[in-house]
C-alpha cells in the first residue's frame, strides 16, 4: 500500500509592476526618438537598434503579462494555475528576437555593399540617450535576474540594448574621424552577434523548460543522495524534478520504505528540506512498502544508482 503526501511551500516574489513599467515608458519613447533619427540620418544602426529596442518593448509586455499570468489561482481545467505562462513568454520572446536580428543582420550587409552617408554627431547623441535608458532599465530587473528566468531576460535584453548603443556610439566616432562609411553597418553586425549570443542561452534555457528538464542550478544527484540516505529508506525510484514555471520547481519520488509509511511529520520534513537545500517548492512523495506482488508500473521508471 501507499501513501502519497503533498506538501506546496509558497514563496512571495517581487511583482516587479513598477520595473516594468518605467522600462516600458521610457523604451517606448526613446523608440520614437530613435526611429525618427534613424531615417532622417539614414543610419542603418540606428534603425537597427530602434528596431531592437522595439522587439524588447514587446519582450517587457509579454514578460509582464507572464508574471501576472503567473500568479493567478489554480482553477478546475488549470490545476497548476498558468505558471507556465512565464516560460512560454521567455521561448517566445528569444523566438522574435532572432527574427528581429535576421532582418537587421540582412539590411546591414546590404549597407555593406552600397554604403549611405550618415552624421556620425547625430548618432552619438542619440545612442548615448540609449546607454541612459537602457542601463537604467537593466539595473531595475537586476536583482530578480538570479532567481527568474523571465526577469533574467528582461534584464539580459536591456543590458544588451546598452552595449548596442555603447557600440553605435562607436560607429558614430568612427565615421566622424575617419569618414569611412562601413562602420555603420559592420557595428551593426557585431551588435547582432552580441545580442545573437545571449539570445541562444536564453532560447536554449527556456526550450529545456518547456520540454520539462531539470532546471538549471538543481544538483540532481545530490538530490538523489539526500532522498536515498533518509533513515529508512532502502530505494528510490520515479524521481522527476521539472520547473513549474520560471521561478518554481516540482519533484515526485517514490520512495520504498519496508517499515511502512512513516508518518505525515516525516514526510513534512523532507518536503521542508527539499525546499531548503534545493529550492523545490512543490514536493509529492509516495511510500511503497516493498511488496513486490504490488510491483510499481510507472512507464518511466527511474532507478537509483
Amino acid at each position: 500500500m501507499s501513501v502519497h503526501h503533498h506538501h506546496h511551500n509558497h514563496h512571495h516574489t517581487p511583482t516587479y509592476n513598477r520595473a516594468f513599467l518605467l522600462g516600458i515608458g521610457m523604451n517606448v519613447g526613446f523608440v520614437c526618438v530613435e526611429a525618427i533619427f534613424g531615417f532622417l540620418t539614414n543610419s542603418v544602426a540606428l534603425l537597427a537598434d530602434a528596431s531592437h529596442n522595439l522587439s524588447d518593448v514587446f519582450g517587457l509586455v509579454l514578460a509582464w503579462g507572464a508574471t501576472w499570468l503567473a500568479r493567478r489561482r489554480p482553477g478546475k481545467r488549470y490545476t497548476y494555475g498558468l505558471r507556465r505562462s512565464s516560460i512560454l513568454a521567455v521561448l517566445l520572446n528569444a523566438c522574435i528576437l532572432f527574427l528581429v536580428l535576421g532582418a537587421i543582420a540582412l539590411e546591414a550587409v546590404e549597407r555593406i555593399h552600397t554604403p549611405v552617408s550618415v552624421p556620425g554627431t547625430t548618432i552619438i547623441v542619440v545612442a548615448l540617450i540609449g546607454i541612459a535608458v537602457n542601463g537604467f532599465t537593466a539595473w531595475l530587473f537586476a536583482s530578480g535576474s538570479k532567481h527568474d528566468l523571465n526577469i533574467k531576460g528582461a534584464f539580459l535584453h536591456m543590458l544588451a540594448d546598452a552595449l548596442v548603443s555603447a557600440g553605435v556610439v562607436l560607429a558614430g566616432i568612427a565615421i566622424s574621424l575617419t569618414g569611412w562609411l562601413w562602420f555603420d553597418p559592420v557595428i551593426s553586425l557585431m551588435i547582432i552577434c552580441v545580442i545573437g549570443i545571449g539570445t541562444w542561452n536564453l532560447l536554449r534555457e527556456s526550450i529545456d523548460l518547456v520540454l520539462d528538464a531539470v532546471p538549471r542550478g538543481i544538483d540532481l544527484p545530490a538530490v538523489r543522495i539526500y532522498l536515498t540516505e533518509l533513515p529508512g529508506v532502502v530505494a528510490l525510484h520515479d524521481l522527476h524534478v521539472w520547473a513549474m514555471s520560471t521561478t518554481e520547481t516540482a519533484l515526485t519520488a517514490h520512495l520504498v520504505m519496508l517499515a511502512g509509511n512513516p508518518g505525515d511529520a516525516f514526510l513534512a520534513r523532507i518536503s521542508m528540506e527539499l525546499h531548503d537545500k534545493f529550492g523545490i517548492e512543490h514536493t509529492t512523495i509516495q511510500v511503497e512498502t516493498g511488496n513486490f506482488l504490488l510491483p510499481c508500473n510507472q512507464k518511466f521508471c527511474c532507478e537509483s544508482e
